[in-house]
């Protein structure tokens, strides 16, 4: 078993030698989003957070019609060369690239020209994220069913158990793993389901970070079967754990988790916690099947050898999970106001529900069969329920996919707004502008007298105009917030300059105070 062996240290260091970085975030666009521009512009930049690989990149026109585009990275940014002929209305610049911890990020970005038109933006097979999704939960249960039962096999139960669901589950596993790459290639190009059998999204999937990942997964389900043949002996051994090591790196070498930094606390962070899942996860089937045959007088033994491993493991999958969960999150309130902390909170939840189910097990139902092997039936429940929330975990962990986490989504912005002054002798204005950059931006206005106190307004105007690129004034109406300030939302700033800001407040039917200053946007 030298070759498997030297399989796993090889399969370990493309782990530690695999270089990725944050989710990539669409961070600015020149034109604007939402911009209307007097003559069509030759080009369209997209910046981004990090480098990224563009593609695909399509242009539909004012008319509908798809037009041909040339594009070009260029550091952080993605330059696309627009026809020179398009007409006047909105046109929309569909995107896809992959980021450097290989997943796709798509978007769009609208500019008019001369008038705003209709025009709707094309999408790509709706088939495809479902898809994605369920090749995703197939490579968790070859990964932890498949993998980790085979190890149980070889090192705790010392022989076959769950013999229909083991290798069921590494058939499975493998089968998603190889779909995984072709979706993988099919929503980086935004290409039909069709294009599967074309090589082009196969060979777009291998370069990214998926590739080598679920390379790695395959390898590692392949080993497992080997081990899972025969799960006596040294062979067995050997090979299981090459498993195991394999089901790690897979998680280590792509995806959110993997490739935040720093790096040297994540990935590790990240195998310990695939390797823990696999162990706990993986023993689930067969204890189930040995409790199921009962009268197993084996299964007293088999249980006091997998518990006294298991409760460091679930302690270290814990510690993991949480150290992870803190990197990705950065606050508590990310649990409540983003797509990925309610994945999260879900998740912690059935994780809660598993550890009480665990702890069960460890101190109750594990040493009543132990005593007695025919009574089985409370851990037999228990076992089950744990492989139902383990499965929803799985289901939760893989929509993931399509959620960059909040760390990732805070490198796109500098959230510290613009902060404008505005002091004259009858009054002064605090203005937050934020983000202060260009595309849509929150006003909030603090209206005060000279000596600081609250100027009470019946009304406030907020008037911005861009005379050195001859936009005229844009009147808004503010609306009198719950906080005590005025707040305008949602202005569109189309262009970087240096923007005049008039702010007029009614106090009276009779007394206006008005107030000008200038602020640039980014």
């Amino acid at each position: 078993m030298r070759p498997v062996a030297r399989l796993a240290a090889l399969l370990l260091a493309v782990c530690l030698a695999t270089a990725a970085h944050a989710h990539a975030v669409l961070v600015g666009a020149e034109p604007a989003d939402g911009s209307v521009l007097e003559v069509a512009p030759k080009t369209v930049e997209l910046r981004f957070n990090e480098a990224v690989a563009p593609t695909a990149v399509s242009l539909l026109d004012a008319t509908g019609k798809p037009r041909d585009v040339a594009i070009e990275a260029v550091d952080q940014s993605v330059r696309v060369t627009l026809p020179a002929d398009l007409p006047q209305g909105t046109q929309v610049v569909s995107f896809r690239v992959v980021s450097q911890d290989g997943h796709p990020v798509a978007g769009s970005l609208l500019f008019s020209i001369g008038v705003v038109t209709g025009s709707a933006a094309p999408s790509g097979d709706s088939a495809v994220d479902p898809l994605i999704w369920l090749a995703r939960i197939g490579v968790y249960l070859g990964l932890f069913v498949g993998v980790g039962g085979a190890f149980f096999a070889a090192w705790i139960g010392r022989r076959r158990a769950g013999s229909a669901v083991i290798p069921g589950s590494l058939a499975i596993g493998l089968v998603s793993a190889i779909v995984s790459l072709g979706l993988q290639g099919i929503d980086l190009l935004n290409l039909p389901i069709t294009g599967l059998a074309t090589r082009a999204p196969w060979a777009s999937a291998l370069a990214t970070s998926l590739g080598p990942s679920m390379l790695i997964a395959i390898a590692a389900m392949l080993i497992a079967a080997v081990g899972w043949r025969r799960p006596s002996g040294g062979a067995a051994w050997i090979a299981t754990a090459a498993a195991m090591v394999g089901a790690g790196v897979t998680l280590a070498t792509s995806g959110h988790a993997a490739t935040a930094s720093p790096q040297w606390l994540t990935r590790p962070a990240v195998f310990v916690h695939g390797v823990g899942l696999a162990y706990w996860v993986g023993a689930l089937a067969p204890l189930a099947a040995m409790m199921w045959r009962r009268n197993d007088d084996s299964l007293p033994q088999t249980l006091r050898r997998f518990s006294n491993v298991a409760v460091p493991v679930v302690g270290l999958i814990a510690l993991s999970g949480l150290t992870l969960a803190i990197i990705q999150l950065e606050s508590f309130g990310a649990l409540i106001d983003t797509r990925y902390g309610n994945i999260l909170a879900f998740k912690l939840g059935l994780v809660l529900l598993l550890l009480v189910l665990a702890a069960l097990n460890r101190l109750a139902f594990t040493p009543a069969v132990v005593r007695d092997s025919r009574k089985t039936k409370p851990l037999l429940r228990s076992v089950v329920g744990e492989c139902v929330l383990a499965l929803a975990i799985f289901a939760l962990a893989a929509g993931w996919r399509f959620t960059p986490p909040p760390r990732a989504l805070a490198m796109s912005t500098d959230d510290v707004p613009l902060a404008v002054h505005i002091h004259a002798d009858a009054a002064m204005f605090q203005v937050l502008i934020g983000p202060g950059k260009v595309g849509q931006n929150d006003f909030v206005l603090q209206l005060m007298n000279d000596d600081a106190s609250r100027l009470v307004a019946k009304e406030a105007t907020l008037t911005l105009s861009l005379p050195e690129r001859g936009i005229e004034p844009m009147e808004h109406s503010a609306a009198l917030g719950p906080d005590g300030y005025w707040h305008v939302r949602k202005v569109a700033l189309p262009f970087p300059g240096r923007w005049h800001m008039q702010i007029d407040a009614l106090v009276t039917d009779f007394k206006k105070v008005t107030l000008e200053d200038d602020f640039e946007v980014r």
